[in-house]
C-alpha cells in the first residue's frame, strides 16, 4: 500500500482538526476522562460515523491528535516509516510551547532511547536485543513460576469466600513472575504496581512515580553490570547489541510497563468476559472452546491496551481522507481497528488472531507469547482452584479506569466457595510453544508480523477443570 501524494486543499489548511470532515461543530473529542473510560465503544463508532477512519481528537485540553480507527489505515500507519515515525521529538504540540511541564502525558509520550522511539537500524539492534533476551525465557519454567504464584495469591485469600479479582490476583500476579525474571527482589512488586498505575493512567502523580520507577530500575542496571545473574536485565547487558546502561534502562522500563500492564488487563478483562457473558460462559464450559480462545476473544473485544502513541508524522501527507500536518501525532486506535466494520469478520472470530491488540509492523510487541503464557497459567490456575467463581455485584456497576490507553478495571468482585478442597497436583502438560503463522482469510487484511489464525485442529486439549466448570455454570 503507497500513501497519497498530500492534496492542496482551499481551505482549510491542512492538519488543523479543528477543520477536519464535519466542519468545526463536528471538532476533536475528548480522550481522556468518563468519554474514553465508560463507553469507548461507543465513542469510537461516533467518530467513525463523523470522521470516517481517522478522527481528530484532545489527549488534553488543547493538545489535539488524530486516533486511527481503520484497520486498512492502522496497518499503513504502521507499515510506512518514513511518513510516520515512531520519534516523539518530531511532535510540534511540545515545540510550539502548548504542553505543560507537568502534563500527565509526558510518562507516555517524551522520548527516550529505546525500541519504541526509534526507526530504521537502530530500533532493528534494540528490538533484536530485547526480542532475543525474552527467548531466552524458560517456557515451562515460566509457567511454573506463575502457578506457583497464582497459587500463593489464592492462599493468602480470607475465609469468607470473597475477593476482589484485579486488587488481590490480576494486579499483584504479573509483578510476582516479573520482579523475579528481571532479578528484582519480590517484596518490590507492590510497590511497582502502585508507579506503574500513576503513570500509565496520566494519573496527577505520573511524573513523580515515573521518576522514582526509574530510579528503582537505574539501581538494578548498576548492580547487574557489576554482577550478572541468570535474569533478563543481566541477559539484555550481556546482548551483542552492546547497550548503554541508560539504553538498557529504558528498556527495562518498556518490558515492565507494556508486559506488566497489558497481562493484569487481559488477565482482568478475560474473568470479566467469563463472569459476565453468560453467552460465552455456557459456550465455554460446553467443552467448545478453551482459555485460549476466551483470550483471543477478549484481544478482539476488549484489548488491554486500547490506544498506543503514537507516529508522528515527517511530513504534511493525506490519511483516511485527512490532512495530517508535519509533526501532527497520530494514536493507533487499536480497539477500534479491531472492530472496523470493513474488515471485522463478525460474531465468528474464535482462532482468528488477525487483530491488532498487539499492534503491527516492524514495531508489533515482542513480549507477546510470554504474556500469553502468563495469562493462560493465571486464568487455568484459578479456575481450577475455585470453579464455582460468581460476580459479587451487578455487571453495570464495574467500574474502568479513566486511561486513554489502557482498557482496565478498577475492581472485579467474586464470590466463591469459602471452604475449597485441598490444592489438587496441576497436571502434566506439554512444553508450551509459541503458535504458528499462516494466513489470514484473504477477505481481512494482515500484517505478517503481527496478524495469524490457527487452525482448529491446532487447539490445545480439554483441561481437566471444564468439568466442574460446566457442572457448576449449568446449574445456573
Amino acid at each position: 500500500m503507497t500513501t497519497p501524494e498530500p492534496e492542496a486543499p482551499a481551505v482549510p489548511p491542512p492538519g488543523c482538526p479543528m477543520h477536519a470532515a464535519g466542519g468545526p461543530s463536528a471538532g476533536p473529542a475528548q480522550l481522556y476522562g468518563a468519554s474514553v473510560s465508560d463507553d469507548p465503544h461507543g465513542l469510537y463508532a461516533r467518530l467513525r460515523e463523523q470522521h470516517g477512519p481517522v478522527a481528530p481528537i484532545e489527549l488534553e485540553p488543547g493538545v489535539e491528535a488524530w486516533l486511527v480507527l481503520g484497520y486498512p489505515e492502522l496497518l499503513e500507519l504502521t507499515r510506512n516509516e518514513q511518513l510516520f515515525s515512531k520519534d516523539s521529538r518530531r511532535w510540534r504540540v511540545p515545540a510550539e510551547g502548548r504542553l505543560k511541564p507537568d502534563s500527565r502525558l509526558l510518562p507516555m509520550t517524551s522520548w527516550r532511547p529505546t525500541l519504541l522511539n526509534l526507526d530504521g537500524a537502530e530500533h532493528q539492534r534494540l528490538r533484536g536485543a530485547v526480542a532475543q533476551t525474552l527467548g531466552r525465557i524458560d517456557h515451562r519454567q515460566l509457567r511454573e513460576t506463575t502457578e506457583a504464584a497464582a497459587n500463593s495469591l489464592i492462599d493468602s485469600w480470607g475465609p469468607d469466600g470473597t475477593a476482589d479479582l484485579i486488587a488481590q490476583y490480576a494486579r499483584r500476579l504479573p509483578l510476582l513472575v516479573f520482579t523475579q525474571l528481571l532479578g528484582l527482589p519480590a517484596e518490590m512488586g507492590p510497590h511497582l504496581i502502585e508507579l506503574i498505575s500513576h503513570f500509565v493512567d496520566s494519573s496527577e502523580k505520573s511524573v513523580r512515580a515515573n521518576a522514582e520507577f526509574q530510579a528503582i530500575l537505574t539501581d538494578l542496571v548498576r548492580r547487574r553490570r557489576a554482577e550478572p545473574g541468570a535474569d533478563l536485565t543481566s541477559w539484555l547487558l550481556a546482548h551483542q547489541a552492546a547497550m548503554t546502561d541508560e539504553e538498557a534502562l529504558h528498556h527495562l522500563v518498556v518490558i515492565l510497563v507494556a508486559g506488566n500492564e497489558t497481562t493484569i488487563n487481559w488477565t482482568g478483562n478475560t474473568l470479566r468476559l467469563l463472569l459476565t457473558d453468560r453467552r460465552f460462559r455456557s459456550t465455554l464450559a460446553g467443552g467448545r472452546l478453551t482459555v485460549a480462545d476466551a483470550l483471543e476473544e477478549v484481544l478482539w473485544r476488549d484489548p488491554p491496551t486500547q490506544n498506543f502513541p503514537g507516529r508522528w508524522a515527517t511530513g504534511d501527507t493525506v490519511l483516511g481522507g485527512q490532512y495530517i500536518s508535519a509533526g501532527d501525532m497520530l494514536v493507533l486506535g487499536l480497539a477500534a481497528a479491531n472492530a472496523d466494520p470493513s474488515v471485522h469478520a463478525g460474531d465468528n472470530i474464535a482462532g482468528n488472531r488477525a487483530h491488532l491488540a498487539w499492534g503491527a509492523g516492524r514495531h508489533v510487541c515482542p513480549a507477546q507469547h510470554p504474556a500469553r503464557l502468563i495469562v493462560e497459567t493465571a486464568l487455568e490456575t484459578l479456575l481450577h482452584r475455585l470453579p464455582d467463581l460468581q460476580l459479587a455485584v451487578p455487571a453495570n456497576e464495574l467500574a474502568w479506569r479513566p486511561s486513554p490507553w489502557s482498557r482496565a478495571l478498577v475492581s472485579l468482585p467474586v464470590l466463591y466457595s469459602a471452604f475449597t478442597p485441598p490444592r489438587a497436583a496441576a497436571p502434566e502438560r506439554p512444553s508450551w510453544t509459541p503458535p504458528t503463522p499462516s494466513l489470514p482469510s484473504p477477505s481481512t487484511p494482515s500484517d505478517a508480523t503481527s496478524t495469524e489464525r490457527t487452525a482448529d485442529s491446532g487447539k490445545p486439549a480439554r483441561r481437566s477443570w471444564w468439568n466442574s466448570l460446566a457442572g457448576w455454570w449449568s446449574g445456573r
